[in-house]
């Protein structure tokens, strides 16, 4: 049973983090474009193309964190952060105005995009946090240390 359940607890985190490896890739592969959405919520070419080489070392570097377990709780921390911010800044569902209209809407696919958004920074809070109130102030007192993702017995 031990082999199982560091598959499952690896899987788990593998599957919370691989949409970062993907943006990260789509950065890399559709630069041109990444700053060309980047630059339509800062109206300056170098400023959105440090945004999305800063957003491209944050899906890199946080998600190593989570699946390693090094450092995860900071890591899915500012995961967590990132994925709101995102949410805030390029899913404005509340912008283009057809969120109520009968058939195709830019909105309702933005807000759903928004709403996934804040669930994958819930999931990753509860790495920061853990399931239970008591944990909060253990992220707190320590927040660079892992929740040892890998210990197999009692922790």
């Amino acid at each position: 049973m031990g082999v199982f359940s560091l598959l499952v607890a690896f899987g788990v985190r593998l599957l919370l983090v691989l949409i970062f490896s993907f943006s990260a890739l789509d950065k890399i592969l559709n630069h041109r474009e990444a700053v060309g959405q980047a630059r339509e919520a800062v109206d300056s070419t170098s400023i959105a193309t440090a945004l999305i080489v800063g957003g491209f070392l944050v899906e890199v570097i946080m998600s190593v964190g989570v699946v390693t377990g090094i450092a995860d709780r900071a890591a899915a921390f500012v995961l967590a952060g990132y994925c709101g911010v995102t949410a805030i800044v390029w899913k404005q569902f509340w912008t283009p105005g057809d969120f109520w209209m009968t058939g195709k809407s830019r909105a309702r696919g933005l807000f759903w995009d928004f709403l996934k958004n804040f669930a994958l920074a819930g999931g990753l809070l509860l790495i920061t946090f853990g399931t239970g109130a008591s944990s909060v102030d253990l992220f707190f007192a320590n927040p660079l240390s892992s929740s040892h993702p890998y210990l197999l017995g009692p922790e």
